[in-house]
């Protein structure tokens, strides 16, 4: 455990705890012993727009609010694209009044920080930081015949799911109705599983997506909320872990797979390059014109679906924890 100094600023824990953003904000308050619940007057929050209200414009005034009273750095996620379509310059103005309120930004790629710069206008007169986000490898679990893994179990263990798998919220845009098509042009697995819910507002489109499954006979699933341990038990069992993202950021998905010991296939983008790069032997990148082939490929060979013994997992959140705590003593 890091023992958090007096100096460095309290965590702000903010929004659903299913969300991906504001379990990370949590983790990370674990992880630096700040446990505690009251504001302070130097603090940190962890910021992704659909979190902090109900439109960009609700969200930025919150942060602007909370930055008014403290000293206040922020991590930014879910950065503007053009992919946001009509409510890309909404969100541009958003993340702009949030940088301008801010005295230091994170982002969790270098890529980000280059939509920042590119899209927002970087971060005025504040620092920025880039940290990528944590993944924690739980305890093995099992794992195909094959697999040169010392984190799953023995093969004999792995009850597999015939199923290509895309894990986290569904929102139009996660390669859902993608990986349904490539799907559909197999003759094995026809069957393709949502490990998670839809996202706020978005029940009808996954319904839709659902019937646009049947309609090309592929058998479609959406699991709703699945607790830890159960979401873990999942990603282990699916025959071929997929991130079909159409525009990527950083990934709490990929991550996820990650942690499960699975080596999830993801779209050759600059985003999934970085990650990479950065953690060698975790994810296959495939061509987005081809994912058809790469999926049976992964069908085929499951323990290309499987992170070898060599595989480099890091950073954690503990060693994540250290790089904000040097981050910060930088920039308050």
């Amino acid at each position: 455990m890091v023992t958090i100094a007096s100096s460095l600023p309290r965590q702000l824990v903010i929004g659903d705890p299913e969300h991906a953003v504001a379990a990370f904000a949590e983790s990370l308050a674990a992880a630096l012993g700040d446990v505690r619940t009251s504001l302070a007057t130097r603090v940190h929050v962890q910021f992704t727009d659909r979190l902090f209200g109900s439109s960009p414009e609700e969200a930025a005034t919150a942060f602007e609010q909370i930055a008014s009273a403290r000293v206040t750095t922020v991590t930014v996620h879910d950065l503007p694209q053009p992919s946001d379509a009509h409510a890309f310059d909404r969100r541009v103005a958003c993340y702009r009044r949030v940088v301008q309120a801010a005295r230091g930004v994170v982002c969790n790629s270098d890529y980000e920080a280059e939509l920042l710069e590119r899209y927002v206008g970087g971060a005025g007169s504040g620092a920025v930081g880039v940290i990528p986000l944590p993944v924690d490898v739980p305890p093995p679990g099992p794992s195909p015949a094959g697999s040169q893994s010392a984190r799953p179990a023995p093969a004999e263990t792995w009850h597999r799911r015939d199923e290509v798998a895309v894990l986290g919220f569904y929102y139009p845009g996660k390669g859902h109705d993608e990986v349904i098509e490539a799907v559909a042009a197999l003759e094995a697995p026809r069957a393709v599983t949502a490990l998670g819910r839809a996202s706020a507002g978005h029940e009808c489109e996954l319904r839709r997506t659902a019937e646009r499954a049947a309609r090309l006979g592929v058998r479609f699933e959406a699991t709703g909320f699945l607790p830890a341990d159960e979401l873990v038990r999942r990603c282990r069992a699916s025959a071929v872990p997929i991130a079909a993202h159409r525009h990527f950021s950083a990934s709490a998905s990929i991550n996820t797979w990650i942690s499960a010991g699975r080596r999830p296939l993801v779209p050759d983008a600059a985003y999934p390059a970085e990650m990479a790069r950065l953690r060698p032997g975790t994810i296959t990148l495939y061509d987005p014109a081809r994912m058809t082939e790469a999926i049976e490929a992964a069908w085929r060979d499951p323990a290309s679906t499987w992170l070898a013994a060599d595989a480099v997992t890091g950073p954690d959140t503990l060693e994540v924890a250290r790089l904000y705590r040097r981050w910060w003593e930088r920039v308050t």
